[in-house]
């Protein structure tokens, strides 16, 4: 194999925010003329990259598996026992392809490729996409050539801030006064209403969509608002026989929203939670947000983000306990008044965005490439 050939391995997944990143750069790479089928991925049979990789064109190795239980048991001392396995296999496999670069995006499957990368001297780089970055990346950023991280103060070594990378659907997205027209009559809003777009992740957020029906009972009489809102698929099913039906708002909802560039576009305010991806594309776009952060994510990671978007005026944030139709209603009333309070939340955001994450990422691995 020639030197040019080398491949890259990109390892991580799990969840979507994890693997929509690491696709953006794989799509940069080849953008930057690197062979697709030069780009590998490794990921756990159990993610949501077993279906996303191979619809976006590229290999993927799924490592059998599940993450490490912190508590010991038996199931805990299997999943360490499987860890092991995966990552000797993944020293076999790149012993054999000799890649240049290794690129860490968190998640169970980045382990056994960052020891792997360490055990063969090949160059890694770790790309955290969090406020506080999980452990696989944590761990593996000693001895990484760099860590590109979405904000500054993660703590990791050798950090380099360069955003969290986005689709080129994302990028793309316009806001001038044309292209919002644009959008809002793909998305079939009536004119002169201002836009509330509304998601709570691919399954649902619960406390965010209850909210939500309370808010447009709240303001079933406004004639100047349009609520469009993304349940996601758990909910849909659990929640749907619920839906408010208004009498002045216009209210739309879905079970998942696939135009969500269309949506980014259109909306003058976004509520949601503040998962990695979901900040960085509204900051890549510039859309003011009222941010619910997951109570659950570890180490706070989705809390400590929003808050900083907030400390910069990019967004305003609700703890999820507080998360209820009156105070969405409190958050969001004075800013669709305020077309100025809007503006400035945009340009803020916008200031906070990184819409050359991606080609970023792939210069510091090309860069450090062997």
């Amino acid at each position: 194999m020639s030197r040019r050939a080398r491949p890259i391995v990109i390892a991580g997944g799990g969840t979507a925010g994890h693997v929509m990143p690491a696709l953006a750069v794989a799509d940069a790479l080849v953008a930057r003329g690197r062979d697709r089928a030069t780009v590998r991925f490794v990921g756990s049979r159990r993610g949501i990259e077993a279906r996303l990789v191979p619809q976006a064109g590229y290999a993927v190795t799924l490592l059998p598996g599940r993450g490490v239980e912190r508590r010991a048991s038996w199931r805990a001392l299997a999943a360490a026992a499987g860890l092991a396995a995966a990552t000797a296999a993944e020293i076999v496999a790149m012993a054999r392809e000799r890649p240049a670069a290794v690129l860490s995006v968190g998640g169970y499957a980045a382990w056994p490729c960052a020891v792997a990368a360490l055990v063969l001297r090949v160059p890694l780089v770790v790309a955290e996409a969090n406020a506080v970055p999980g452990a696989a990346n944590r761990l593996a950023a000693r001895w990484a050539k760099a860590s590109a991280v979405a904000f500054d103060g993660t703590g990791l070594p050798r950090s380099v801030l360069t955003g969290t990378p986005v689709r080129d659907d994302v990028r793309r997205v316009s806001r001038d006064p044309e292209a919002r027209r644009n959008a809002r009559t793909e998305l079939g809003i009536e004119p002169g209403r201002h836009l509330v777009a509304v998601t709570g992740g691919s399954l649902g957020a619960r406390r965010i969509n209850e909210a939500v029906f309370d808010l447009v009972e709240r303001w079933s009489d406004r004639d100047d608002v349009a609520v469009h809102h993304a349940l996601g698929a758990r909910d849909w099913t659990a929640l749907g026989p619920r839906r408010p039906a208004p009498d002045k708002l216009q209210y739309q909802a879905v079970e998942y929203e696939e135009r969500v560039p269309t949506l980014l576009s259109a909306a003058d305010v976004w509520v949601g939670r503040a998962g990695g991806v979901t900040v960085a594309e509204l900051t890549a776009v510039g859309v003011p947000s009222v941010l619910v952060p997951l109570p659950i994510a570890p180490h706070d990671h989705q809390g400590v983000g929003a808050r900083r978007l907030a400390a910069a005026g990019a967004c305003r944030v609700v703890p999820d306990p507080d998360c209820t139709g009156e105070r969405l209603a409190a958050e969001l009333a004075p800013l669709i008044a305020s077309p100025a309070a809007l503006d400035a939340m945009a340009a803020a955001a916008a200031r906070a965005g990184h819409r050359d994450a991606a080609d970023r990422i792939a210069e510091l691995l090309e860069a450090h490439a062997a």
